[in-house]
């Protein structure tokens, strides 16, 4: 079974109600195993592929996760749209719990993950400087207004390594940055989307306030899985939206990301390079 629209789902979000006609499928990629199967279905009359980022029952830390294999397992499934859930902290006042925010910038504060598909004897380089697909950020944002849940539009999502969360002096200098949610997993994901070709948006989905703020003491762990409930509530509710009113085509720039990115000689690359990355680049060697 194939799928046009691609869902990973973060903390707190497991699974995605309301598919038709479920099944799994397990996909060993060139790259090795996905955080889980992806469960295959029909939401709103159309094919769906869900993963949960960090394996049901969250058994995998963000440093573990396998980025490239996830992305490359929706490629294979056909996907050619992915909505990314995720639970993130909020770096200012305005951005309150419960919240959506979907960023339209990404700042790096990893360190040593990988998040190309290329080497091996082919270079690419990838436009990167707007990551988010302007078209599908469209689309979700009016499934959020149509779901009656709290959207801000644009702002940084800083992608930090984890698994701790920040000390009250980073979340500091990051606010100080600008920078608008913290989270641990998206940045890599939005840059293998765009080498697969593949539209990709966040939602970052706020739990609650992150460490430099004064009633950041206050806040329990029972709070913060109430959050996670009720944002996991919200997000299936967007979801469902934002499938249903998924235009057919795309008008974005996504599907064409490696047209001049590929910097290697054709008569140079590794045959056994060019088969592992088949399913990206075949369409640019004929």
């Amino acid at each position: 079974m194939k799928a046009e629209i691609g869902i990973i789902g973060g903390s707190g979000l497991y699974s995605m109600p309301g598919f038709e006609a479920q099944e799994e499928a397990s996909i060993e990629t060139p790259f090795g195993w996905p955080s889980d199967n992806y469960v295959l279905g029909t939401l709103e009359g159309k094919p769906v592929a869900f993963l949960a980022r960090h394996g049901r029952g969250h058994r995998l830390l963000p440093s573990e996760l396998n980025f490239r294999a996830n992305i490359y397992g929706m490629k294979w499934l056909g996907v050619e749209r992915i909505i990314s859930l995720s639970a993130v902290g909020s770096l200012k006042e305005e951005h309150r719990p419960l919240d959506f925010v979907i960023p339209d910038q990404f700042f790096d504060r990893t360190r040593g993950r990988i998040s190309t598909f290329f080497g091996e004897g082919l270079v690419a380089h990838i436009s990167f400087a707007d990551p988010i697909c302007p078209e599908l950020a469209e689309v979700v944002s009016g499934a959020c207004h149509s779901a009656g849940v709290t959207v801000k539009n644009g702002g940084t999502y800083l992608c930090m390594e984890g698994p701790a969360f920040s000390t009250k002096a980073e979340s500091n200098v990051y606010r100080s940055w600008g920078m608008d949610v913290i989270g641990m997993t998206n940045l890599q994901e939005a840059k293998l989307a765009r080498e697969a070709e593949i539209c990709y948006v966040t939602v970052a989905m706020v739990t609650d306030y992150d460490c430099w703020h004064a009633d950041h003491d206050a806040v329990t762990v029972s709070d913060i899985i109430g959050n996670l409930t009720k944002n996991a509530e919200n997000a299936c509710k967007v979801v469902a939206a934002a499938v249903a009113r998924m235009p057919t085509g795309r008008a974005c720039k996504c599907g064409s990301a490696l047209a001049h990115a590929l910097f290697t000689d054709r008569a140079l690359v590794p045959e056994a390079t060019r088969k592992k990355l088949g399913i990206l680049i075949d369409k640019y060697f004929v």
